[in-house]
This record gives C-alpha cells, structure tokens and sequence, in this order.
C-alpha cells in the first residue's frame, strides 16, 4: 500500500467556527467549500481536515448524527515553547497547559468550539530523553547498571 496522503473526516454542528478555528489559530487554508461542508489543507506534511455538518444527507443514514468522542488530533511541531505563546497571544482556547510527560514529550492542548481537541506535540531528541534517563538513574541509589543508547 502506498498512501499518498491523509485526512481525517470529523462530523461537527458547526463547520463554520471549526473552519475558523484551524484556519486562523494552525494555518489551514479553504481547499473546497460548500453548503455543510469544507475540505482545509496545508502546505506541509500535516492531514488535511474535512468538516461535514452533522446531518448532512451525504453521509450514509447511521452516520449522519455520529460525533467523534475521545478523537485527538495531534500535530507534531517545532519550537512548542514559541507555537504555545504565540496561541496564548492569539487567543487561541488552550484547555490543557504546556507539559512534558516523562517519556519526553512536549504538548499542550486547545479545544475548538465544536469541542474538536487539537494537541501540538514536540519530542525530546534521543540524547535528551536519555540524558533524563541517566539523571533519574543517578538519583537512584539501586541502579547497579546504566545503558544509553544512541
């Protein structure tokens, strides 16, 4: 299988202020709209977003009221630190504060109005993550043997 690109497809009440959204707060642009519906792309690797207003009678009958629950859309960015303020700035709904988890990711979250959650994440580079490993390790008097890896 070759994919040659990605989308994810998300049924919401108000396609309007969750175009709004990724538009003004990511950087997605209008690729196609019309009445209950709007395809947003990027220039770069990030999936493209399609937004279909619930309901709508070009989904099959049982799809038509469903709501996505627990959906996270993730993007991995550089410079976290300078995306967060930057939002901060902008007024962008950030719901969850930027934190790092001890596997050595960097997020924060923002939630649209439809309630859409968009996470940005930042990964430690392998020498950091390890570099934390080796001063956890340190701290640990029963650690008889440290690996790094590469």
């Amino acid at each position: 299988m070759n994919v040659s690109s990605s989308t994810l497809s998300l049924t919401v009440a108000d396609v309007d202020a969750s175009r709004a959204f990724l538009c003004s707060h990511l950087g997605y642009e209008v690729a196609m709209a019309d009445d209950g519906f709007v395809s947003l792309t990027r220039g770069d690797a990030a999936v493209d977003v399609v937004l279909l207003r619930g309901g709508t009678d070009v989904l099959p009958p049982e799809q038509r009221d469903q709501r996505a629950s627990g959906l996270i859309l993730a993007l991995t960015v550089a410079d976290l630190t300078a995306e967060e303020a930057r939002l901060r700035a902008a007024g962008a709904p950030i719901t969850m504060p930027l934190r790092e988890e001890p596997w050595g990711e960097r997020l924060f979250q923002m939630t649209d109005p439809n309630g859409v959650v968009v996470q940005l994440v930042e990964w430690a580079t392998t020498a950091d993550a390890n570099a934390d490993a080796t001063a956890d390790r340190a701290d640990d008097e029963s650690a008889a043997v440290i690996v790094i890896t590469p």
